[in-house]
Formats: C-alpha cells, sequence, structure tokens
C-alpha cells in the first residue's frame, strides 16, 4: 500500500464479517465483543504496518484467529473442534480465496436461504436474534441453517475440487473445468 487505508473505513468494511467469524468459534456473547474489541486494537496499531493492500483481509482475519488462540489460552479451555462454517477455516489465504465467491453464491440459493446465510454468516445476526426476528422457533431455524448451509456447499461442490487436511481443514482449493469462473 502507498498509503494507510482509513482505519474507520477498513473497520466498518469488516467488522461484522468478523464478529461473525469470531461467533462461529466463541460460545459466549461478552467475550466475542471483548475480542472484537482487542482485534480493533491490534488493527489500529497494526495498519501502518501493511504494506499491501491485497493482503488486508488475510491480516485481518489472521488477527482475529490470533486473538481466539489467545483467549482460550488465557482461559485454559481447549478451543472448539468441529466448525458449521466450513468454508471460514484457519487457512487466511485460501479463506480470502473463497471469501469473494459466498456472497454471489448464496444470492444463488432460494431467497429464503439467502436472506438467512447473509444474515446470519454475514453480517454476525446470531442465530436466536434472527429466530426471533422472523417469528421462527429457535430449533426450526438451527434446521433451516444447517440445510441452507449444506445447499451453499452443494454450489461451491459443483465449480470447485477441495482437499481437506489431515484435520478436516479446507487445505486446498481447484477450480474443476466445467466452466465455473473464479468468484
Amino acid at each position: 500500500m502507498s498509503t494507510t487505508p482509513d482505519l474507520t473505513a477498513v473497520w466498518s468494511a469488516y467488522r461484522d464479517r468478523l464478529k461473525a467469524f469470531l461467533r462461529a468459534r466463541v460460545s459466549n456473547p461478552d467475550d466475542v465483543d471483548d475480542l472484537l474489541q482487542d482485534i480493533s486494537i491490534k488493527v489500529f496499531t497494526g495498519l501502518p504496518n501493511l504494506h499491501d493492500e491485497t493482503k488486508l483481509k488475510p491480516w485481518l482475519f489472521q488477527t482475529a484467529n490470533r486473538a481466539i488462540i489467545d483467549h482460550y489460552r488465557r482461559a485454559g479451555r481447549a478451543a472448539p473442534q468441529a466448525d458449521e462454517l466450513w468454508y471460514a477455516q484457519d487457512d487466511p489465504v485460501l479463506r480470502h480465496d473463497l471469501e469473494a465467491c459466498v456472497a454471489p453464491f448464496i444470492k444463488a440459493l432460494p431467497d429464503d436461504a439467502a436472506a438467512l446465510l447473509t444474515a446470519i454468516d454475514l453480517n454476525g445476526v446470531s442465530q436466536r436474534d434472527y429466530a426471533s426476528a422472523q417469528d421462527i422457533p429457535y430449533s426450526t431455524l438451527k434446521s433451516r441453517v444447517t440445510r441452507a448451509r449444506a445447499d451453499l456447499r452443494t454450489l461451491f461442490d459443483a465449480c470447485c475440487k477441495f482437499t481437506m487436511d489431515t484435520r478436516g481443514n479446507l487445505s486446498e482449493m481447484e477450480l474443476k473445468s466445467n466452466g465455473c469462473r473464479k468468484c
């Protein structure tokens, strides 16, 4: 980067996505808010040292991931093993590549599933809050989220070949030759 990006612009562009990323890995909403505040401080202090604008998003999510690891170390707990968001694994470069595809693929889903995943996975609305706002029983919403995520995964699988590491995390992605374009 020739100039340092404006912190306010960066934070408003990524805050909701970072919060959704944290919510997927940390169950206590108060801890999520504390971590988000810690990350904002790290972003404020570290942003001037970032010299390549293309690395902004991976750097932000690496910072968030490190904050989560530190949180669990301080608390003396092990981080959760399973992650419902299969496309939001710990490889920030691969996540960056996939993140550009998430919104277009979500928009390709039926309207109700697209609205659901946009609110919960992209905008960071909690499932309980979404269920309440839509007057849907929470257990019904959880089933719909699982189904919508499975449908999203099917769309990705139709265009990309994924390789998982030994822990089940996404490690590589390759476009299939069936005419799918890179997002």
